[in-house]
């Protein structure tokens, strides 16, 4: 009797809750490899370009590879921390323009060379950029960080044509050509800065409370002010590392070339958007983590050394990179859809099971 009452009690699994069930699985499978989508993208790229040049894997030429990635990766750091807020920044590459300019004018003016003031000039100098785009946005309630940023711009740009007379200065110190082209062994010292930038911001969104304040005004600004989150010191404060971080990556570039010149970083923001957007980031705000930004400068960077190997013209690496861009889209675009099922689903087998 009590095992023919148990019988009754229990809940029927008839076909629609099977179905119910391995839906779901097959949900969370699927939106599985979608999360692991830029990581899948880059080792495709990366075995499509092995198997059409050998010398694609050589340690020397993977050297290569993470030097042509370091200065998009540190731009991309600074850039997670703004688009998980749900915010853009489109100066960073004048920044960097202007932060090079900036630190070697000491090198011109005073013909300083020991260069223990160029390093700390370019930071500070991508810093102050970043408060004054971070305090016009919140400060003066503009809508979108979209006009401040586009204002810096232009503003860096000719700051730096303007203070360098249109003309390149020269002759880096010791210590900033080190940075952008020196190497221990097969590693460049720019992706031992990459590494060293990557663990601090790790440890500023995951560790501590700020970083949890970022995701949350990414999530829902107003609902995070309302829980008492100083979402406008945050706020600055994330568009002043961004300037910071255009500053260091200042340090990287005008160490490869030896010199500062007032073009530099000419359309290297969407470069560093891209990377943060492939790496799995929305544009909404929200997501994001520096592992997947790392991945997506690197696609950047394979992309551009394996098109340097094969002798393709530098225009396709353009074409190439809005290809990455709209395939990383179309992945968000994917995620969330699944995602939005997965929850309707397992709500439903909520319900069948109460």
């Amino acid at each position: 009797m009590t095992a023919v009452a148990d019988r009754e009690a229990a809940p029927p699994e008839g076909p629609a809750s099977g179905r119910s069930g391995q839906q779901s699985r097959g949900l969370h499978a699927a939106l599985t490899v979608v999360r692991l989508g830029p990581v899948l993208l880059l080792a495709v790229i990366m075995a499509v370009l092995a198997a059409l040049n050998p010398l694609f894997l050589s340690p020397v030429n993977l050297g290569n590879v993470g030097l042509e990635a370091s200065v998009v990766a540190i731009l991309a750091l600074g850039q997670l921390l703004v688009i998980i807020t749900a915010g853009i920044d489109l100066s960073v590459g004048s920044v960097i323009a202007m932060s090079s300019i900036f630190g070697a004018l000491w090198i011109r003016e005073l013909d300083l060379v020991t260069g223990w003031l160029v390093i700390p000039t370019m930071i500070i100098a991508g810093g102050l950029a970043g408060g004054i785009n971070g305090t016009l946005f919140v400060k003066g309630k503009l809508p979108h960080p979209f006009l401040p940023t586009l204002a810096m711009l232009m503003v860096a740009r000719g700051v730096a044509l303007i203070v360098s007379e249109g003309q390149p200065i020269t002759g880096m110190p010791e210590s900033v050509t080190t940075i952008g082209s020196g190497r221990i062994g097969y590693v460049p010292y720019a992706v031992v800065l990459v590494a060293v930038l990557a663990l601090l911001v790790y440890v500023l969104l995951r560790r501590i409370t700020w970083g949890q304040w970022i995701y949350a005004i990414g999530g829902n600004r107003e609902a995070a002010r309302r829980v008492g989150v100083p979402v406008d010191r945050v706020l600055i404060s994330v568009y002043v590392l961004s300037g910071m971080s255009a500053g260091t990556a200042a340090i990287v570039v005008s160490g490869q070339t030896n010199s500062a010149y007032p073009t530099a970083g000419n359309l290297m923001e969407l470069s560093a958007i891209a990377a943060v957007i492939i790496g799995g980031a929305s544009f909404f705000g929200g997501r994001g983590t520096v592992v997947g930004t790392l991945v997506g400068a690197l696609i950047l960077g394979v992309i551009q050394n394996g098109l340097n190997l094969m002798n393709v013209q530098s225009s396709w690496q353009y074409v190439a990179l809005g290809a990455a861009v709209v395939i990383a889209v179309e992945l968000d675009v994917v995620r969330s859809r699944l995602e939005t099922r997965l929850r309707v689903v397992r709500t439903e087998e909520t319900e069948e099971a109460t």
